[in-house]
């Protein structure tokens, strides 16, 4: 059965863009107290990036045509891809570890910390992808709806 997102859902999506937005703008203050620095700035980048994206998916939100469930699923996707993103990020700019991101200046390092990391960049990356797929499929769904299409 398709319905309308719940608003609260949408409320909480905008909360935790601010919430991470926030984070963002402070890891910039300390950009050069870390190991990376380069590393730092991007997480600095993602936080605020990846807050925008979770407020403008809450803006839209009311307008997603999905299951119940798959609202469900997307809201947890989205949540849990972008604060992995920067968590990853940051364990990198802290260690200045991060083999999977050498255009940034991370080292290889323990074979844990690198392990953490990759598989924070790989589930984000699987998670983001689904979101995206997930929310274009019911906004077509409210388009076509509205016989826009």
């Amino acid at each position: 059965m398709e319905r309308y997102a719940l608003p609260k859902q949408s409320g909480k999506l905008i909360f935790l863009g601010l919430l991470l937005f926030l984070l963002g703008l402070i890891i910039g203050l300390f950009v050069h107290n870390m190991a990376n620095p380069r590393m730092a700035l991007s997480a600095h980048l993602e936080g605020v990036m990846n807050g925008i994206f979770l407020m403008v998916l809450g803006l839209i939100w009311k307008r997603i045509r999905l299951s119940k469930r798959a609202l469900a699923i997307t809201f947890w996707l989205a949540v849990y891809g972008t604060f992995a993103n920067l968590a990853a990020v940051i364990i990198a700019a802290v260690t200045g570890f991060g083999k999977m991101m050498p255009l940034a200046g991370g080292q290889e390092g323990p074979a844990f910390l690198d392990g953490v990391i990759s598989f924070l960049l790989i589930s984000l990356s699987l998670c983001m992808v689904a979101v995206c797929i997930l929310s274009l499929t019911g906004i077509y769904r409210h388009i076509k709806m509205e016989g826009a299409v």
